[in-house]
């Protein structure tokens, strides 16, 4: 997989794909990421890449001329399966999202900054929009990182075990079952006497309950 970042800020979203699961994907050459700095395809010397919106308001707003120039590059040279804007007026993100990112060959995410982009933008290129929640965030890199790394960790080959991914939390519409480690007793709380009998059968059987029983109480939505 290749995914093209194009952000204002590329130092800020770096950091995340030099560390744990995503920075094993790269050196695993299971994923490639570029970063383009969308400053590299302003419209003068001095790096102009916003503008004032039409109609008056506060904030300023990426222009088109910019974002075009680096998507048609891009595009010049590969076909791309999705072209993304992070954005909170938007679909929040969720597994099955991510399930089905994963399986793409390119993809470009498109970062915000100030009041968004130019609406055109949206028209022209964009074909899949996500938010990663109801909330605001100072621009589009972190959502950008949220969603590569919800993506990456899907690849085959990315994570150590490989049912690891698919017994997440949200993959079967329920949140993951309480889960315990060594030792069987701590400060007089003990692990359930079923997680150590050895009977795989009704550990399963637990685990499924108790994944029911916390996303009832939990996100009783997801069972709607």
């Amino acid at each position: 997989m290749r995914i093209d970042i194009i952000t204002v800020s590329p130092d800020l979203i770096k950091s995340p794909f030099e560390h744990s699961i995503m920075k094993r994907a790269i050196d695993k050459k299971l994923v490639e990421v570029h970063f383009h700095n969308l400053r590299d395809f302003a419209l003068n010397k001095y790096g102009k890449i916003d503008d004032y919106q039409f109609g008056g308001g506060a904030g300023m707003v990426l222009m088109i001329e910019p974002i075009d120039k680096c998507i048609s590059k891009l595009q010049s040279e590969r076909n791309y399966d999705e072209i993304i804007y992070m954005t909170p007026d938007a679909k929040t993100l969720n597994q099955a999202t991510a399930n089905s990112l994963s399986m793409v060959k390119n993809m470009i995410i498109l970062t915000g900054h100030y009041k968004g982009v130019d609406q055109r933008v949206r028209d022209k290129f964009i074909t899949k929009e996500i938010s990663i929640g109801d909330y605001v965030l100072s621009g589009g890199e972190l959502a950008a990182a949220v969603l590569c790394d919800a993506v990456i960790r899907l690849i085959p080959g990315v994570l150590g075990d490989e049912t690891s991914a698919l017994t997440d939390s949200f993959q079967d519409n329920l949140l993951s079952p309480p889960v315990y480690t060594r030792p069987s007793e701590y400060d007089g709380m003990k692990v359930p006497d079923v997680l150590l009998s050895g009977n795989f059968p009704k550990i399963d059987e637990w685990r499924a309950t108790k994944a029911q029983e916390h996303t009832q109480n939990i996100r009783p939505d997801l069972l709607d």
